[in-house]
């Protein structure tokens, strides 16, 4: 019933920026509390940021909190997630998710977008 659609991804230089995006529609979309989720190849799906309905609380997973930054723009049914000092680790497909209520658990979520590829180069 919520469609997400992410954009964004490519290559990046180690130490670099990249902004991801993620497009909400079939809902009001203020009424989401949305979350970011990365995977690479052999890995668990692991946390990287939630944000609430208004912008507020947010949360961070331990491997980006002080380089990445979760935001909203409710009138455009949009989640961003900005990346910064970006590291060859941080090369995976990253998801966004939609949820009512914010968590930091990738169960709790109803909603998932088909990703978007970040690569960063060493």
């Amino acid at each position: 019933q919520v469609q997400l659609v992410e954009s964004g991804g490519g290559l990046v230089q180690a130490g670099g920026s990249l902004r991801l995006s993620c497009r909400a529609s079939g809902r009001t979309f203020s009424s989401n509390a949305m979350g970011w989720f990365r995977q690479a190849p052999g890995k668990e799906r692991e946390f990287v940021a939630a944000i609430g309905r208004y912008g507020s609380p947010t949360y961070y997973g331990a491997s980006v909190e002080g380089r990445f930054i979760i935001s909203r723009d409710n009138a455009k049914n949009t989640v961003y997630l900005q990346m910064n000092s970006l590291k060859p680790e941080d090369t995976a497909a990253y998801y966004c998710a939609a949820r009512q209520w914010t968590s930091t658990s990738a169960n709790d979520y109803d909603y998932w977008g088909q990703g978007t590829q970040v690569t960063v180069s060493s």
